[in-house]
């Protein structure tokens, strides 16, 4: 039963990224295209087979900045929304300044941090960051805030201090609001670390396209693109497999309701 729903949620995509994949050959062989100008799929998956050695070693850095700015994100995220969950006055006085710094544009803030900090790790993990960082404290400040009052009344009548109330009661109630922040935080993660290697990087996929773009390698460009896109799908996946793991109450609830 589940393969057969993962097959019928799956092929609508898929057929049509085969048809979108079909369209593009065509046209490209059909029309005589410059490979310099659009290759085809082939002839990106050609090259991009010919040489995944050196496209490798550049996903590795740009995975390596994904995941530890992302992992930076998470505990910023989770420690400014328990600070305006705890406090009005935070809540009063970081909130408006929160929202007020999605309106910096990354483009001005990434070659900044590289005069900074150099070009090493740090300046892409604080780009991966700031990409991603209000989405997810948002989100889990708007879980705290919808908590069931009558369980935090019920807790508070059996003697239930404030921490263990937060433990036992919002906490679980803001994860799915921290989910579907998480699923929005992810796949920015992996273009904020290319955009940072842009501003300025030794290695990455980043950097590694403006070398191609350079020499007029335009079908490596494309595989570039490729493998960052899947990057974002298979993190993407991920956060749907760890909402599982954390979360099992939430499938047995849905198999409950379907019966």
């Amino acid at each position: 039963m589940r393969a057969r729903q993962a097959l019928t949620a799956a092929w609508p995509p898929v057929l049509v990224a085969v048809l979108l994949l079909a369209g593009w050959q065509f046209y490209t062989s059909a029309a005589h295209v410059d490979p310099t100008t659009l290759p085809s799929p082939a002839r990106v998956w050609e090259q991009g087979w010919e040489n995944r050695a050196d496209l490798w070693a550049n996903t590795l850095p740009t995975l390596q900045e994904t995941l530890l700015g992302f992992g930076l994100s998470f505990l910023a995220a989770w420690t400014v929304a328990v600070l305006l969950d705890f406090s009005a006055i935070a809540r009063r006085g970081l909130y408006p300044l929160l929202v007020a710094s999605q309106t910096i544009p990354i483009v001005a803030v990434a070659p900044l941090l590289i005069i900074w900090f150099g070009f090493g790790l740090l300046p892409k993990m604080l780009v991966v960051t700031l990409t991603t960082f209000f989405p997810l404290a948002a989100n889990l400040a708007a879980g705290f805030a919808a908590t069931d009052r009558e369980a935090m009344r019920l807790l508070r009548s059996l003697g239930a201090g404030r921490l263990r109330t937060f433990r036992l009661v919002r906490v679980p109630s803001a994860l799915p609001y921290f989910f579907a922040g998480l699923r929005v935080s992810i796949t920015y993660a992996v273009i904020g670390a290319v955009f940072a290697e842009y501003a300025g990087a030794e290695s990455g996929l980043g950097i590694y396209m403006q070398e191609q773009k350079s020499a007029f390698r335009t079908d490596l460009v494309f595989a570039a693109v490729a493998v960052t896109a899947l990057l974002s799908i298979a993190l993407f996946g991920a956060t749907y497999l760890l909402q599982r793991l954390v979360l099992p109450w939430e499938r047995a609830m849905k198999q409950e309701g379907r019966s």
